[in-house]
């Protein structure tokens, strides 16, 4: 993603901040000739090093904190602190070089890349309402990568990461006395849910906002009849409208109880019938690692 938005809950409030770049162009960029230099792969959930949509492309940056091993990870005053590793299309380049010594690491990283944090803990994070936007689908989710007592025997340094939002993909069907075909430009919407959450980058855990109110997403359209939104992890405990779909002007209303599972993908497949209150969903199977 060249460009991307990133909306972040602080304090109760959304701010829009939109980033284009990681690091300025007086930084000392790294010498890959240089075997005392730490140098990274890095992979999407995926397990590829370069993938299309919401994965890494050229520019896209990461976060980066390394401590000696054992030391818990603070805002600052690690062996480095929130760092960019940049994408160039076929490598990934630190901002400043980074050098190894005789110390043993332990390694956080995180994306998209936000350059001032206020906590290490409690970073906070929101998905976007406005998903159908392909750039706001894109940056509402938000991966993570962690290693653990690394040194420079190692080699490269391989950051794997994984999706730590929630997915719900809809697959819109023809029920039994549907007539016609399915119109290309429905609109999908998941309504109530929270969509404010903070992590903590030592374990790559993602909390729902407990004070966060509930929102509506409108999901993105990723053709043939499917629709996706990225979801901040939470349980749904009561019976209340979660899907809606409106073609031609009729909306299709679901109610239903959820549970949306931290770095999985659930799929739901609805069937559209000639009367809109007269829904049927099956929920289908989950999905780690989605591309």
């Amino acid at each position: 993603m060249k460009q991307y938005v990133n909306y972040i809950w602080a304090g109760g409030i959304s701010l829009l901040l939109s980033m284009t770049a990681c690091h300025s162009g007086t930084d000392e960029m790294t010498d890959p000739s240089d075997k005392n230099v730490m140098t990274f792969e890095v992979l999407h959930p995926d397990k590829q090093s370069r993938v299309t949509d919401a994965g890494f492309e050229t520019n896209d940056c990461v976060g980066l904190y390394l401590t000696t091993k054992g030391t818990p990870l603070e805002l600052s005053g690690n062996y480095v602190n929130n760092t960019s590793l940049t994408y160039s299309g076929s490598a990934w380049t630190s901002a400043k070089p980074i050098y190894w010594n005789e110390g043993i690491y332990d390694i956080y990283a995180y994306f998209p890349y936000t350059k001032s944090l206020s906590s290490v803990d409690d970073m906070p994070l929101s998905v976007s309402t406005e998903q159908h936007v392909a750039a706001n689908y894109a940056a509402s989710d938000f991966l993570w990568a962690g290693k653990k007592g690394v040194e420079a025997s190692d080699g490269k340094i391989t950051l794997q990461f994984e999706h730590k939002m929630s997915r719900l993909v809809i697959k819109l069907t023809k029920g039994e006395d549907y007539e016609g075909d399915l119109p290309e430009d429905a609109e999908v919407y998941i309504h109530n849910t929270v969509t404010s959450a903070t992590a903590d980058l030592s374990v790559g855990i993602v909390t729902r906002n407990p004070r966060g109110e509930v929102e509506t997403i409108r999901a993105k359209s990723l053709g043939n009849h499917q629709y996706a939104a990225i979801i901040v992890p939470q349980r749904l405990n009561n019976r209340q409208p979660l899907v809606e779909v409106v073609m031609k002007g009729v909306s299709y209303l679901y109610e239903s109880k959820f549970l949306f599972k931290p770095g999985i993908q659930h799929n739901v497949l609805l069937a559209v019938s000639k009367n809109p209150e007269q829904v049927k969903i099956e929920i289908g199977g989950e999905i780690e690692n989605w591309d």
